[in-house]
């Protein structure tokens, strides 16, 4: 007599196979996350996706691929929506540095991706092609942003004339240091400044830094 299996007895790989690269990144993310790019085992990894680890070589050929996909998949999305926000923009560049920074947080800073900033200042001179990824597809499109928005306030006269470069470093220090106060700092220390607060004082002192100022007569 032939015989028919049931179709829940395959396993859930076989029963989700749309669905695979998707959970695959997702596990990625949070171990990446969790652990950091060297501590991550592909094996675990396909574990918490809840597939074998052959199935996960069906889709990456190794740890830094996957991580790659993991960047494209759930980073790249938010800068091109940041890109093209400043593109379509027409208010004044206090208020789109304004928007640039507050999105950044809301749609990155908060959220377990900020976690990927920690792991690459960490690990990064151990694993350089990574490095070298990860700042040409994300540190050097953010930085380009940034970037863009303050010359577009010095040639409208919004902003002083300054060493932009220099400027630039300086505005994007301080939301490092947030997103990494988060994923160390203030897990275990509740006293320290709420995020919001800081987001809010940071950009009043950066703003009111490159704002023009009145010519000053002497004493």
């Amino acid at each position: 007599m032939e015989m028919h299996c049931p179709s829940h007895s395959k396993p859930r790989w076989t029963r989700r196979k749309e669905a695979r690269p998707q959970e695959l990144l997702a596990a990625a993310l949070d171990l990446f996350v969790e652990r950091g790019f060297a501590a991550t085992r592909l094996d675990d990894v396909a574990a918490q996706a809840g597939v074998s680890k052959g199935t996960l070589y069906l889709y990456f050929t190794n740890k830094e691929d996957l991580f790659k996909a993991v960047v494209r998949e759930h980073v790249l999305p938010v800068i091109g929506e940041a890109e093209a926000m400043i593109v379509g923009f027409e208010g004044s560049s206090t208020e789109l540095l304004h928007a640039i920074m507050t999105g950044w947080w809301e749609k990155f800073g908060m959220t377990k991706l900020s976690g990927i900033t920690k792991l690459m200042i960490a690990e990064s001179s151990n694993f350089p092609e990574v490095a070298e990824f990860y700042h040409d597809e994300v540190i050097s499109r953010c930085n380009a942003m940034i970037m863009r928005a303050l010359v577009r306030g010095v040639e409208r006269g919004e902003f002083r004339p300054m060493d932009l470069e220099v400027a630039l470093q300086v505005v994007i220090a301080p939301m490092m240091m947030l997103m990494l106060w988060k994923h160390s700092y203030t897990a275990f220390r509740p006293e320290a400044i709420p995020a919001d607060r800081f987001l809010a004082g940071y950009i009043d002192v950066i703003l009111n830094g490159l704002h023009t100022l009145p010519a000053i007569g002497n004493p």
